[in-house]
């Protein structure tokens, strides 16, 4: 049975720093490209960074400087450093597993944990 579990998420102040952290379980991590999407009310779900398998980021325009995401394959588990925080990164954030084998497509959710930024 595969698993994410976020844990981080909560209540910061603008300019405030938050680590989210996201562990798996029932998979091999590290062939995984691991991603944290956001969706605020009203919003679409969007990709806020991504790290491929052999350690690629990449980030959505507006974190860029800001956060940071980073994967330990030996704990299983993938962080998102969000730093100097706006009101508008408030919202839901996910993490996710993908990994495409041939015709198979794995992709995994976690429940969400929120981030609400706010003086």
């Amino acid at each position: 049975q595969v698993q994410l579990v976020e844990s981080g998420g909560g209540l910061v102040q603008p300019g405030g720093s938050l680590r989210l952290s996201c562990a798996a379980s029932g998979i091999i991590m590290s062939i995984y490209t691991m991603g944290w999407y956001r969706q605020a009310p009203g919003k679409q779900r969007e990709l806020v960074a991504g790290v491929t398998s052999t350690g690629t980021a990449n980030y959505v325009d507006s974190v860029k400087g800001r956060f940071t995401i980073s994967r330990n394959n030996a704990e299983n588990t993938v962080y998102l450093q969000m730093n100097s925080l706006k009101p508008e990164d408030t919202a839901v954030y996910y993490c996710n597993a993908y990994h495409r084998l041939i015709t198979f497509t794995y992709d995994y959710w976690g429940q969400g944990t929120q981030v609400t930024v706010s003086s």
